[in-house]
Formats: structure tokens, C-alpha cells, sequence
């Protein structure tokens, strides 16, 4: 049974690192009588460079411990390699999560893997640091064959180069949305913390993460954020907590009556979805024949007048449907993409049949 499956909205806090054990205590002692599920707290800090703080190691298992001992809640750490997977194990962690800068990485997941195989421990996978799902999926998968129960993915967002960018990471929606699609019954969270890198971001996108239908929050939180030896200025205390979750809008089950007006507009909604689809298939069938006069003409098969009319057309028609022009170029750009490589396809059969 994964235990993740429980609550929703199943909440994890805690501080991004454990920094000396009457921190830890503070705020396990803090989050007792709050609704929060799962304490948090990093063993070992991953930097992006050396001289910052990198965590307490196995000292800081040994305060969880103890910790352990005044609460209820159970733990959760994140784990990188076989032999802090097996310190974890032998401290008795409840949870680990798998990082984003080790999700990238095949190698260490199996590794992290084969270590957790016959364990009751439950495991939580962030997505990698680059929007790539077959990378997520491959972790979840890797996790389900060691026989791992209790699984749950975290949406932390994908890092960005952007110097202007409001998040810290990019949340990208659509790519945990897809994972959830591909496996139904795997719990999805949203690490609030690390996407927004910015408290005062954190209420919104915590908002927003309900509302997309995930399925819990991960939210660092500190005695003193401010004084925090790692991503302060994304921590919050836990009074500031308990104010986010109480001002959080907890979408109900619709009733009977509701959901069979939702299933209406859907039927109606997958009708024009297939007209759609019907509509694009015929249109590069047109696509090709169009590639075969270019070919036999020996013409160049992307034109650039060509494509600066479609966007200035299908602009135009998106203004007169109320969509904005924004969402029209992106739409256009998929289709004038998949145009082209169907011509330039047609253009390498051609040529291998010549040979």
C-alpha cells in the first residue's frame, strides 16, 4: 500500500538543511500540532559549489533519531548513492527522496535502487534538472522494480537560464501533469519551495498546484528562515506555514448533478478534439502532396514569405476568436514544424529509392 495515498493534500516541512540538532528539535516540535504529514530535512546538501553548507551528514541521522522519539510524523531525507541509502536504512529514516541532480542520472537511481530492494522504506523521486519525463518516468520505473510500495514523484521545476525569470525554476505544468496521466494511481507533489525560490511566491504556486490536481506540497520551513545556512530566502517559519495551509482553497469532489454537466461538455469537448486531429491528419496529407510538387520542381522545400503570411493570417483569425497571439504562434509553429520534417522525409525516400 503506498502510504502516500492517504491524505490529500498530503503535506511535507521541514528546513531545506538540518543544521545542528536544537533546530531540528524546534521545529519538529513546531509542526506536531500542525497538518503536516511528513517532516523534512537534508542530510547532505548537494551544492552547485564547494565551500557552502553541504550538511551534517550521519550526525544529523542521529538527531532524527532522537527526534524521532517526541513525534508521531515521520522522516524524510534525501539520499544520492548506495552508502547514504544504507546509513539512512541502518538510522531507520522513514523516507527518501531522490534529487533532481540524481534523477539525471540512470546510473544512480539503479544504484539507489538495488540498494532499497527489500526495504519497507517509501520513496518520493524529484523530477531531473532538465524538462525531460522519459528521465522521471525511467526513476518511477526503476523504483517499482525494486519492489519499492510507497512512491510518490515531486514537481521541484526545471532550471532555467533566464536572468529575468519569476521563479527560481520553471514549473513547465504540463510535464507532471503527463506523468500523472501515464501512471494514474503514483501520488504527485509540488515542491512549492524550490520552484518559486522566493517566500513570497509560495502561497500562490501552492494554490495553483491544488488546483492542477496534485496531490500534495513539500514547503521548507525554518525556526529562522533568515539566519537559514541554506536557501534562506525561500523558507518560511512555521507560523507563516500554518498561515499558507489555512488560506489554501481544498477543491471538494463535485457532486452528481456537476459532474454529469462536466461529463456533457466533455463529450462534446472529444468530439471537436477528433474533428481537430481528423482535420491536421488531412492537412498533411496536403502537406505531402505539396513536398512531391517541390521535389519534382526542384523547389526549396521551407519558404520564408510563405511562413511570415501563416503567421500574420492565423494571428489575425485568433484575434477574431479572442486567442491571443502568443498561444496562436506556438500552435502554428508545432504544426508548420511537423509540415517540414514530413516534406524533408518524403525528400530522404526519395533518395534512398534513387540509390
Amino acid at each position: 500500500m503506498n502510504i502516500f495515498s492517504k491524505l490529500t493534500p498530503y503535506i511535507i516541512a521541514g528546513p531545506c538543511g538540518i543544521e545542528d540538532e536544537n533546530q531540528l528539535m524546534s521545529i519538529t516540535n513546531s509542526l506536531q500540532t500542525m497538518p503536516v504529514d511528513m517532516i523534512r530535512g537534508g542530510v547532505w546538501k548537494p551544492r552547485s559549489k564547494p565551500g557552502h553548507f553541504e550538511g551534517r551528514g550521519e550526525a544529523a541521522l542521529g538527531w532524527i533519531r532522537h527526534a524521532k522519539t517526541t513525534t508521531d510524523k515521520p522522516f524524510c531525507i534525501e539520499v544520492a548513492n548506495r552508502q547514504q541509502v544504507e546509513l539512512a536504512l541502518n538510522y531507520e529514516i522513514d523516507a527518501m527522496w531522490i534529487g533532481a541532480r540524481t534523477t539525471v542520472n540512470p546510473f544512480m537511481v539503479q544504484e539507489i535502487a538495488d540498494a532499497l530492494k527489500g526495504s519497507n522504506v517509501a520513496v518520493l523521486i524529484k523530477n531531473p534538472i532538465n524538462p525531460d519525463i522519459e528521465l522521471w518516468s525511467g526513476a518511477v520505473e526503476r523504483l517499482q522494480q525494486a519492489g519499492i510500495e510507497s512512491i510518490a514523484a515531486i514537481h521541484r521545476g526545471f532550471s532555467s537560464y533566464d536572468a529575468n525569470a519569476i521563479y527560481r525554476n520553471k514549473p513547465n505544468w504540463a510535464i507532471p501533469i503527463e506523468l500523472k496521466r501515464r501512471y494514474k494511481d503514483l501520488p504527485v507533489f509540488c515542491d512549492v519551495s524550490h520552484i518559486c525560490g522566493n517566500r513570497t511566491l509560495l502561497s500562490s504556486v501552492a494554490q495553483r498546484a491544488l488546483d492542477l490536481d496534485f496531490d500534495g506540497l513539500m514547503i521548507e520551513t525554518h525556526p529562522t528562515p533568515d539566519e537559514a545556512l541554506s536557501d534562506a530566502r525561500q523558507q518560511i517559519t512555521p507560523l507563516q506555514l500554518q498561515e499558507l495551509l489555512s488560506g489554501l482553497v481544498i477543491r471538494q469532489v463535485s457532486c452528481d448533478t456537476v459532474q454529469d454537466e462536466i461529463e456533457q461538455i466533455r463529450q462534446v469537448l472529444d468530439t471537436m478534439d477528433a474533428e481537430v486531429v481528423d482535420l491536421i491528419g488531412k492537412r498533411m496529407e496536403l502537406v505531402q502532396q505539396l513536398g512531391q510538387i517541390k521535389i519534382d520542381n526542384n523547389i526549396a522545400i521551407f519558404q520564408q514569405d510563405r511562413w511570415r503570411e501563416i503567421i500574420e493570417s492565423r494571428t489575425q483569425w485568433g484575434e477574431k476568436n479572442k486567442l491571443d497571439a502568443a498561444f496562436i504562434l506556438k500552435l502554428f509553429e508545432l504544426i508548420h514544424d511537423k509540415s517540414i520534417k514530413t516534406q524533408f522525409e518524403l525528400l530522404n525516400t526519395l533518395k534512398q529509392d534513387k540509390i
